[in-house]
């Protein structure tokens, strides 16, 4: 199938000191640690949900609610989006108690990929209705709230920067950038796909495998999909990153509505698609596989999160109660940007087997990768942070796709082209080996690395290929004979669409320049060690649309 035109430009979701990333679950469970005879009850949960977890989980802990025997049970919170925990949970292992995911069909996709235990006992904890967050100066030129608008409308005007020029004159940006998360990682962005196919085929009712095989919902999601400027692993750094980096870097993304009251500060208003959208359900679901005392403790904090003091804890964060005790109020008003009374289609939930074939044709759709890696191997790089940025490194090549192409330069005294434009799927084991085979010496010379792997994208760009030069450093410039930091160096960078990922990989790095570098480009900026690189490697591959995630 011909692959459609997909990313406009590849940007990243978090800043390194969150430690929180969904390719890896993190233990949020507080410090203090359970006490001696505490029931320990493992629960997991997507990112949307932490907000109200944490303080749901702490009073829950504070509460020491016993068993018959006197021994309370102590909950240890841990977070994944939909589609990583699936891949985790496969095999049955970890043994978590509960698990909240979007909507209970995860729980059937987990089962299809050989792990039933979280199928036969859902139930929902909150909701909250899969929304367009975009900003309010935005939103306003497109005439919200009074006229209406749509998951084709925001995606015609994200793919035709005409359009968009007509409607903004040219005030808001020349770009109107939408984002949305990677639908292998993250149930919205699994909605967001699946709700285009539903525009597409103007049905309310579940959308089949057929349907998703039809040409014009393939073209149409092909067209969505070719506006797409920023790709992220998790809906709750989707929403954060937006606050963060204001309407210059991301005109509007695909989140949850609890997303925009907890991120928008009412500057961010919730954009409720005219053709209907999707409303997840949280639903806290048992793992039939734990019995005796964990399981008492499971249904126990289950029980808890759907009581009247749960939820309103849960509604001060954005979510819709499920407990009609609890009314909704603000912060679910128009202050934050939202409006629950808003009249809107809810589409029937999708089946296992539907949400894989939307992630088959959105790996077909999405654009291709022109990349670019630079990496110092000078002598500072030696010992762990050499063989940290190797693993990293080797693991991000490895989750490329076969029809992206990737160079590689690495410098020290000077630069060197190792690789040079090769086709991924049959260079793959080769390029890996290359880089876990680099030695560390030398001075930096990291302003000529950086001009020479602008100048080879400039040589290899074509025009259905995103650029993205990856540039990694430990020290600071002494070597360069050819370049200098500065405007010069930056637009060379900037040049061809390029994006910049710009690694400062140690405190005594140039961080200047690489942020300077990366704002030039409208790309991002990282501050790592060994510690946090095998990180920064997952998050581009979210963003670029790498084979991670479910049915990969």
């Amino acid at each position: 199938m011909k692959k459609n035109n997909w990313f406009t430009l590849l940007l990243f979701v978090v800043l390194l000191s969150l430690p929180a990333l969904a390719c890896r679950l993190t233990d949020l469970g507080g410090s203090d640690g359970p006490p001696r005879n505490a029931v320990v009850v493992e629960v997991l949960a997507n990112s949307s949900l932490m907000p109200w977890l944490e303080t749901a989980v702490s009073d829950f802990n504070t509460a020491r609610i016993q068993n018959d025997e006197g021994n309370p049970f102590f909950i240890i919170l841990h977070e994944a989006e939909a589609g990583t925990a699936v891949t985790t949970l496969q095999d049955g292992a970890p043994p978590y108690a509960l698990w909240l995911p979007d909507d209970p069909v995860w729980a059937e996709v987990l089962a299809e990929v050989g792990n039933p235990n979280f199928r036969a006992d859902c139930l929902s904890t909150a909701q909250s209705p899969l929304v367009i967050a975009m900003w309010r100066p935005i939103a306003e030129t497109l005439g919200w709230p009074g006229l209406p608008l749509g998951w084709l409308d925001v995606g015609s005007l994200a793919a035709d920067q005409a359009s968009w020029s007509y409607y903004s004159g040219g005030e808001l940006g020349d770009n109107f950038r939408l984002g949305h998360t990677h639908p292998g990682l993250s149930g919205t962005g699994t909605s967001t796909l699946l709700a285009v196919v539903q525009a597409a085929r103007l049905q309310t009712e579940a959308v089949t495998v057929a349907d998703v095989e039809l040409p014009i919902v393939q073209a149409s999601v092909g067209a969505f999909e070719s506006g797409v400027a920023w790709f992220g692993n998790s809906t709750e750094n989707m929403g954060r990153t937006m606050r963060e980096r204001d309407m210059a870097y991301l005109s509007a993304a695909i989140v949850y509505e609890s997303t925009v009251v907890q991120h928008g500060g009412g500057e961010i208003v919730a954009v409720y698609p005219f053709e209907g959208t999707f409303m997840a359900s949280h639903p806290a679901c048992l793992n039939q596989a734990v019995s005796g005392e964990v399981r008492e403790g499971a249904l126990r904090f289950r029980e808890y999160l759907v009581t009247e003091e749960a939820q309103q804890t849960a509604l001060a964060v954005g979510l819709r109660p499920v407990n009609t005790a609890v009314s909704l109020a603000a912060p679910l008003d128009e202050a934050f940007g939202v409006n629950p009374h808003q009249d809107v289609d809810i589409f029937d939930p999708p089946s296992a087997d539907t949400i894989f074939a939307v992630q088959d044709l959105w790996q077909q759709a999405r654009k291709d990768v022109n990349l670019v890696m630079v990496l110092d191997i000078s002598g500072s790089m030696r010992g762990n942070r050499m063989r940290s940025m190797q693993t990293a490194a080797a693991q991000f090549v490895q989750q490329m796709g076969a029809d992206d192409r990737i160079s590689v330069i690495v410098f020290s005294s000077q630069s060197e082209v190792i690789v040079r434009h090769a086709l991924v799927g049959d260079s793959r084991d080769k390029v890996m080996a290359d880089i876990q085979n680099l030695t560390a010496f030398g001075s930096t010379a990291l302003y000529d690395a950086i001009g020479d792997g602008a100048t080879l994208i400039a040589e290899t760009t074509v025009p259905d290929m995103t650029n993205v030069l990856v540039v990694l450093t430990d020290g600071m410039d002494n070597a360069s004979r050819r370049y200098r930091a500065g405007p010069q160096l930056f637009e060379l960078a900037a040049a061809n669409d390029t994006t910049v990922v710009a690694i400062a990989y140690s405190s005594e790095a140039d961080a200047r320049t690489m942020q300077q570098l990366a704002a030039a480009t409208n790309g991002i900026f990282f501050l790592s060690d060994e510690a946090s690189i095998e990180a920064i490697y997952d998050e581009m591959s979210a963003a670029f649309g790498g084979t991670a995630g479910v049915g990969r």
